[in-house]
C-alpha cells in the first residue's frame, strides 16, 4: 500500500509519516503501548498537580486575608 494511502486514511501529512518512522523506527509494538500509557498517565498527573497548586495558592490566599 503507498504511503499517500496511508497518509489519507489516517488524516495525516506525508511529512508527518515520515517524522514518526524516524521517531518511532525499531521501537516494539509492546514499547509503543507501554509508552502511550505513560504519557496518559504523565497528562493525568500534571493536571492533578495543577489541581493540587490551585487548591495551595487558593488555602494561601484565605490565610493571608485572615491575618
Amino acid at each position: 500500500m503507498p504511503v499517500s494511502d496511508i497518509c489519507r486514511r489516517a488524516g495525516i501529512s506525508q511529512a508527518t509519516y515520515f517524522n514518526w518512522k524516524k521517531q518511532y523506527e525499531g521501537v516494539a509494538p509492546l514499547e509503543m503501548r507501554r509508552l502511550k500509557q505513560l504519557e496518559d498517565e504523565n497528562t493525568k498527573l500534571r493536571k492533578l498537580v495543577a489541581d493540587l497548586s490551585l487548591d495551595r495558592e487558593m488555602a494561601q490566599d484565605i490565610v493571608r486575608r485572615k491575618i
